[in-house]
């Protein structure tokens, strides 16, 4: 049974950092490539970034030079640095894991919050 579980989201100000983790079982991990997507409130899903099996990242242009994705195998977990954060960064955060194609996404985690507040 695959699980994906994000966690670690909170209320940060603004200019802070917050780290979350997605832990998750059920595949080969070191073989996966996964993803961050958010949906901030009222709007769709925004893809954030990707990390591959090499260890490869990818961000979008939103978030690049501020968010840092870096994964643990021994841990099956992925992780989200956020460093510099802004109101707009404010969005339920979700983990998933890439299928077939880099935008077919085959397992998601719940999501976890993130609010970017003073």
């Amino acid at each position: 049974q695959v699980q994906v579980v994000e966690s670690g989201g909170g209320l940060v100000q603004p200019g802070g950092s917050l780290r979350v983790s997605c832990a998750a079982s059920g595949f080969v991990f070191s073989r996966a490539y996964m993803t961050w997507v958010r949906q901030a409130p009222g709007k769709g899903l925004e893809w954030v970034g990707m990390i591959t099996e090499g260890r490869d990242t990818y961000y979008a242009n939103s978030v690049k030079g501020r968010f840092t994705i870096f994964r643990d195998n021994a841990k099956n977990t992925v992780f989200l640095e956020m460093d510099s954060l802004k109101p707009e960064d404010t969005a339920l955060y979700y983990c998933a894991k890439v299928g077939s194609t880099w935008t077919d996404y085959d397992y998601w985690g719940q999501g976890t919050q993130v609010t970017v507040s003073s």
